[in-house]
């Protein structure tokens, strides 16, 4: 299931950056009103959205799942790694991630969303490189509204670059999109090489890879996460953390078990932004409590 809002431009790619952005600038106006239609929030899924060689080299030197840099998000609603420091990612992988938050992107990807006043993060507040093996999942969801660490900052835009090469439909993975009442999902994108999605991340904007993944032993669906803000009084709206839901064939110990762990993560959450903890010494924590156990 895809949607009018998938989009391959085929022009030459800039040489310097692995990020092409001649080549999308041409195109910008059509994929602004592609962007700004999608349904069920504004949306777009674009093909070979990196330099294609740049975007091999970043599958080939994606950090192995046994890496100690890894923090690991394991509970009832999300089964995957995640690595947010920029100075623990490999060179090429580095580089990206500076393209995607240079001045010149962030204001590419201002025109495409019609927002103005786009920030990127270097901190990676909950992006960065995420990875998830057989079993993973991630739980239908809205993101959290605003940076831990920047209350001021307001989460407008979520940018997710595949690096699967040879990925195979049946193993899942793909990124579903639901409907605001959380009857059906709308549509769904596979997290194939060089593939992009992009979105408007707001109280409606219900998405994630729900169904536990089939891929082989040793085969991981790895992606790079980069989330954009706004600036504004952090009380104009309401302060959301992540709010997950169930899908209507969960059924009701399921749905009871996805709603008490989002009421942990919201804890955690307002703990987080208060004390300024990270996830990674949290996760250091877990995982030396379970060796003790």
């Amino acid at each position: 299931m895809t949607s009018p809002s998938t989009i391959d431009v085929a022009a030459p790619a800039d040489s310097c950056s692995p990020f092409p952005l001649q080549r999308w600038q041409a195109g910008l106006p059509h994929l602004g009103d592609a962007y700004r239609s999608a349904k069920p929030v504004p949306h777009i899924y674009l093909d070979e959205f990196l330099v294609p060689a740049a975007a091999r080299a970043l599958e080939q030197e994606f950090p192995k799942p046994d890496s100690d840099a890894w923090t690991h998000y394991q509970h009832q609603n999300e089964n995957k790694h995640g690595m947010t420091k920029r100075e623990a990612f490999p060179p090429q992988l580095g580089m990206t991630v500076d393209a995607l938050n240079s001045p010149q992107f962030v204001a590419w990807l201002s025109e495409l969303t019609g927002i103005p006043g786009l920030l990127a993060d270097p901190m990676l507040e909950g992006g960065g490189l995420h990875q998830s093996g057989r079993g993973g999942y991630l739980n239908v969801h809205t993101d959290f509204s605003h940076h831990h660490y920047h209350q001021n900052w307001k989460r407008r835009v979520n940018l997710i670059v595949y690096l699967n090469e040879g990925w195979q439909d049946e193993w899942g993975g793909a990124i579903e999109l639901w409907d605001s009442s959380m009857r059906h999902c709308v549509a769904k994108y596979p997290p194939r090489l060089n593939c992009a999605f992009l979105f408007n991340t707001n109280d409606i904007s219900y998405h994630g890879f729900p169904t536990p993944l089939t891929c082989p032993e040793g085969v991981s669906r790895k992606s790079l996460a980069l989330y954009y803000y706004t600036v504004e009084s952090a009380a104009h709206t309401p302060v959301r953390s992540t709010n997950y839901r169930a899908r209507p064939e969960d059924g009701p110990v399921k749905s009871a078990l996805i709603w008490l762990d989002k009421k942990a993560v919201d804890l955690y959450s307002r703990a987080k932004a208060r004390f300024g903890f990270s996830d990674e010494f949290v996760s250091r924590v877990l995982a030396l409590l379970s060796r003790k156990k």
